[in-house]
């Protein structure tokens, strides 16, 4: 539970929107599981293989979740 927190607080420090609100309604206890996981595999989708740090977070976010 302790990486998943982590990596949700760098998605939440992102500054994207479509993985920073999730990732931060998560942390606050607030999260709807199914909208994070949609936003995080959008971003995958989207920004997955462009060689960034957050490409193998989304991947591992998915598994953790």
């Amino acid at each position: 539970m302790e990486e998943l927190k982590v990596i949700m607080e760098k998605f939440a420090e992102s500054g994207w929107d479509l993985i920073s609100v999730p990732a931060q309604k998560w942390l606050d206890g607030k999260a709807d599981k199914d909208a994070l996981i949609s936003a995080i595999q959008q971003a995958d989708k989207e920004c997955g293989s462009c060689g960034c740090d957050f490409d193998p977070l989304y991947k591992r976010a998915l598994e953790l979740l």
